[in-house]
């Protein structure tokens, strides 16, 4: 972080256009010998449907097929404040029909307290964020397409990477029966990021997306610590030079991501919560009990994780075929929440969507005199009928000696995964397809 942040007029983005035909991403980096197929998948009810093609010309769109078939869609736009944003996310299961997932994903702010409480920045929307966009070289997009997006001010910057990456092992069981019969496949990912500049740090804002319908949100923050930073004492900073000298100061990273679903084409998304209670175990023997309580939220909420609770976004008009309504369960990665400000006390906040209400802090939009500036003032109990959800993953970073030089990527982040999407997992193969439900003996 630096001082030359504060050198930075605070401007409202313009959407920016692409200079290349992105189209479908190419094979992940690796061996030249491609994984084995996986299985066929249970046969669907009807015949397969080919792909949504997203309302966006073709140099906007992201296609890609993953292993057993699954399809992402999406097209794709840039802005210099929220950077990337990804509209009319789709996908589709092997052999199924596509389904809409999210109408729209970016950053929605990266804040930036720190400990001495001298500085404090909000790089997307006060610090040039989206005019930081970081060229990148072909070895940083291996085995994929990186596209050119004008920057006003900036100019044309190779800034945009699609690819696919291995992620080890999409499942594995081996059968009870005779033979013992092994089934695994190997997955990949269709990974879509940015690299962009504030002050020092390089802000690598990555979206990932799994062919069995989980999308995952993360940022890596990477480049170097502020070199003016470096006047903390025990306490508040670190020292990472020689002896008891160099304390660099320790700071937060907030992270906000905007999330709008629209889950089945719907607008009658709704949220429910779940709570799980533990029981003491019985004085008589026995085990503990564990009870799953559900509550639909119906009003704005600003929700805080706790142990055994977790939310969901349901689709107000889609089922599975097992008449199941489709969902996305929100999966926080590991966070550090900041008391600090009202906007940052809380992990998850679900409020009504509204066009003005942009940035979880230092908002641009004009939302009026008093309608406030921050995420946490929009909670005001109105009730959700068009849910935006907001997720805010902190870490709280006290330098160490390995941060220099250069600073290695700690990531932050969280996965949405699919809940009743589809009826059994979308990579089943066709030997199991039968086993909806309760499975058979030694299979």
């Amino acid at each position: 972080m630096s001082t030359q942040r504060t050198t930075r007029t605070r401007r409202r983005g313009a959407v920016l256009t692409a200079a290349v035909l992105l189209g479908t991403a190419s094979a992940a980096a690796g061996p030249a010998t491609a994984a084995p197929r996986p299985p066929s998948p249970p046969l669907p009810t009807s015949a397969p449907r080919p792909p949504v093609q997203p309302v966006c010309s073709a140099a906007y769109r992201i296609t890609q097929k993953l292993e057993g078939g699954a399809v992402w869609n999406m097209c794709w736009r840039y802005n210099t404040d929220a950077g990337l944003t990804l509209d009319r996310v789709t996908y589709q299961p092997p052999g199924g029909a596509p389904i809409k997932v999210l109408t729209s994903a970016r950053l929605a702010q990266i804040h930036v307290p720190y400990d001495d409480g001298a500085a404090e920045y909000d790089d997307l929307t006060g610090a040039g964020f989206g005019w930081g966009l970081q060229n990148l070289k072909p070895a940083e997009c291996p085995g994929g397409t990186i596209s050119t997006i004008k920057v006003p001010e900036v100019g044309q910057v190779k800034g945009l990477c699609t690819t696919t990456r291995a992620r080890g092992h999409a499942y594995r069981m081996a059968a009870d029966g005779a033979g013992g019969q092994v089934y695994q496949v190997q997955g990949k990912d269709l990974l879509v990021y940015t690299v962009n500049k504030v002050g020092w740090y390089e802000y690598i804002s990555e979206w990932r997306f799994s062919a069995d319908g989980t999308i995952g949100a993360n940022v890596g923050a990477t480049g170097s610590l502020s070199p003016v930073d470096y006047n903390a004492t025990d306490g508040r900073g670190w020292p990472i030079g020689k002896g008891a000298r160099a304390y660099a100061t320790s700071h937060a990273h907030n992270v906000f991501w905007k999330l709008d679903f629209g889950l089945d084409g719907s607008t009658k998304d709704r949220v429910e919560q779940f709570d799980s209670t533990v029981t003491a175990p019985p004085a008589n023997g026995g085990g503990p009990t564990v009870k799953t309580k559900r509550t639909v939220v119906t009003k704005e909420l600003a929700g805080d994780a706790k142990n055994m609770r977790w939310w969901r976004v349901v689709s107000g008009t889609g089922k599975n075929a097992d008449g199941h309504a489709r969902s996305y369960e929100i999966v926080p990665g590991h966070t550090n929440t900041h008391a600090g400000r009202g906007f940052t006390k809380h992990d998850v906040y679900f409020t009504q969507s509204r066009a003005c209400e942009q940035f979880a802090s230092n908002n641009i939009g004009n939302c009026g005199t008093n309608a406030g500036d921050s995420v946490d003032k929009w909670v005001n109990g109105e009730t959700l009928t068009k849910p935006s959800v907001w997720v805010n993953i902190g870490f709280h970073h006290v330098a160490r000696d390995e941060d220099q030089q250069p600073m290695p990527v700690h990531w932050q982040g969280f996965q949405l995964a699919p809940r009743d999407v589809t009826a059994m997992n979308p990579l089943t193969p066709s030997d199991l397809a039968s086993q909806n439900g309760q499975p058979d003996l030694g299979s």
